[in-house]
């Protein structure tokens, strides 16, 4: 059997001001680096044998940060990395509603029929995601984190639940949030979902879904 533990990196300047990141490479904030620690405190008893990473920062800082206990590398997985949102990077939540109003309607209520102009398609997303969980399953039989990002995390969830993309709203996960699956007999089982409890003492609420 696998456990795979989706995390998603701490927290970002940009999360707060709910700028679009995708694939610029924003660091973590000193409330991300904290989060980052309290997850790694949480999972130091946890028997992880390996832990894989989106390359850009703010996994790959998180994912460092949780695997220093274990004595463990971090393997870097391009397929992991962030959503390419194209135009929107670098841009406010409200400027996008605002300039891409007839487009970012149906993202809110179509995602699946969305591709950012310069950007890629939830579709997309899914194929490359799927194809590092395909490897981890066939070469780890142990515990196995992986840190990546909101958006790859929600494909990735509804993936291993047997749901298309046309549910994405219908999952959330916050900054160091943890979703467990277990791996077995070539099923997926949601055994945790969004998993937070050991971030109370960073004493901010939850930020939105952004």
């Amino acid at each position: 059997m696998t456990e795979l533990l989706l995390v998603r990196h701490g927290e970002t300047e940009w999360n707060v001001a709910e700028v679009f990141r995708g694939r610029i490479d924003v660091d973590l904030n000193q409330t991300g680096v904290r989060q980052a620690e309290l997850l790694a405190d949480h999972l130091k008893t946890a028997s992880i044998d390996a832990v894989y990473s989106s390359p850009l920062q703010r996994a790959l800082k998180t994912a460092q940060i949780i695997a220093a206990p274990h004595g463990l590398e971090v393997h870097s997985e391009p397929g992991l990395t962030d959503f390419h949102y194209g135009v929107w990077q670098k841009l406010s939540h409200q400027e996008v509603k605002e300039k891409y109003h007839k487009l970012y309607a149906l993202w809110t209520h179509h995602p699946e029929q969305v591709r950012v102009p310069d950007g890629e398609s939830l579709e997309e997303v899914h194929t490359r995601a799927m194809a590092v969980i395909q490897k981890v399953v066939a070469t780890n039989p142990g515990m196995v984190v992986l840190v990546s990002h909101r958006v790859v995390n929600k494909v990735l969830i509804c993936a291993l639940l047997g749901l298309d993309n046309s549910h994405f709203w219908n999952v959330r996960q916050d900054n160091c949030g943890i979703t467990t699956f277990a791996y077995q007999n070539g099923h997926y089982i949601l055994t945790g979902h969004n998993d937070t409890s050991f971030l109370g003492r960073t004493g901010k609420p939850p930020k939105s879904d952004f």
